[in-house]
């Protein structure tokens, strides 16, 4: 059975993620930290539009976690194999450098550019074996071009654009492509405290995008037809 592994699956673009790729006919692990019943109504939606899958409740940002957890689920799951994987759980803890304080920096780095580290590392020798596989990494607009109070986030999710590119090198002769989405402003709960009415104005579209937008391109990036793709990087923003 070909599995999807959704990171930071529960809400959002995670959760959008989930259901097109169970739609796809993947067999789908929600990931999620701590919050149960997001990832609970998450793979009940999954299941009412005809998909199926699982939870799978994984720190992505600790590495003793993701090797007990997910290590032992491959272990343990021979019919099962992860065929995409799709890096998207991530925080931002935004201020000035400043006035950042290390735990600002070491959360946001840790759970957005660690955990693809953390989490590819286990999953990528099944594919390599079976020489296919496709790995999406959820990065962001902040990580191409910078945003003022971000600096961690950016520093992260550059971080892991970087990766993204050296990673398909690594793996592109063996058909596993590895590529990235990028998103500017979406309508999820990163940023429900921002002025939505001022921030459209910057955005040539004048709109703010739809998790669902976001979740089409990554179900592209992980279809047979995009198997020539690989080391990208897909902004998702609106023309901002």
């Amino acid at each position: 059975m070909k599995c999807a592994l959704v990171t930071g699956g529960s809400r959002g673009i995670g959760r959008a993620i989930c259901i097109k790729l169970a739609a796809m006919g993947y067999y789908v692990l929600v990931n999620y930290k701590s919050n149960e019943a997001e990832a609970t109504a998450a793979l009940g939606m999954i299941k009412e539009a005809g998909g199926d899958g699982e939870l799978l409740r994984m720190d992505v940002s600790d590495k003793e976690d993701v090797a007990q957890t997910l290590g032992k689920w491959i272990e343990g799951h021979n019919e099962k194999y992860i065929e995409v994987l799709v890096n998207n759980a991530g925080i931002k803890d935004d201020a000035l450098l400043v006035w950042m304080q290390d735990e600002q920096w070491e959360q946001v780095i840790k759970t957005n550019l660690d955990s693809f580290f953390y989490v590819t590392r286990q999953v990528l020798k099944g594919m390599m074996l079976r020489k296919h596989g496709r790995i999406i990494n959820v990065v962001s607009l902040s990580g191409l071009k910078g945003v003022s109070g971000q600096t961690n986030y950016s520093a992260a999710k550059a971080g892991v654009i970087g990766a993204t590119r050296s990673l398909a090198l690594e793996v592109a002769r063996l058909g596993i492509t590895v590529n990235a989405v990028a998103p500017g402003l979406i309508k999820t709960d990163m940023v429900q405290d921002l002025d939505e009415k001022a921030l459209q104005k910057m955005i040539p579209a004048r709109r703010f995008g739809l998790p669902e937008e976001v979740a089409h391109a990554v179900g592209f990036l992980a279809s047979q037809e995009a198997g020539y793709i690989t080391a990208e990087v897909l902004s998702i923003n609106g023309g901002l």
